[in-house]
């Protein structure tokens, strides 16, 4: 029982010292970051967050290598609800980019950069 009160403890000071919960992290994009939409052309045009680049989940194999050459390059990525943007993370680390993150879905990916959507007319 010492143990267990000893575990909780520790959690506590650990979480009181600063854990969050990851979905409400806000996030600062490096200055050479790319802000990647990888759901389908027609839903970008529907709406997209200020200075995201559309590359849609299918063409991301195909075209990733000539759009960014430098495989370091800060690469945030997001769709509708962030099962597309988590399978376009793993496509891309498999073929050798460093640095990518998963912001999730569209609405958390907005409040996550504080930003809100561009629409299209």
């Amino acid at each position: 029982m010492k143990l267990i009160n000893r575990f909780l403890t520790a959690l506590a000071l650990l979480c009181a010292a600063g854990c969050t919960n990851a979905k409400n992290q806000t996030v600062e994009l490096p200055d050479n970051a790319v802000l990647l939409d990888v759901r389908s052309v027609e839903e970008f045009q529907s709406g997209h967050l200020p200075g995201a680049v559309n590359l849609p989940l299918p063409e991301i194999s195909a075209k990733a290598a000539d759009r960014f050459p430098d495989r370091n390059v800060p690469l945030y990525l997001y769709c509708r609800s962030g099962r597309r943007s988590e399978n376009a993370r793993r496509i891309l680390q498999d073929a050798g980019y460093s640095n990518v993150h998963n912001l999730g879905g569209f609405e958390e990916a907005g409040r996550k950069l504080n930003m809100k959507a561009d629409i299209q007319p």
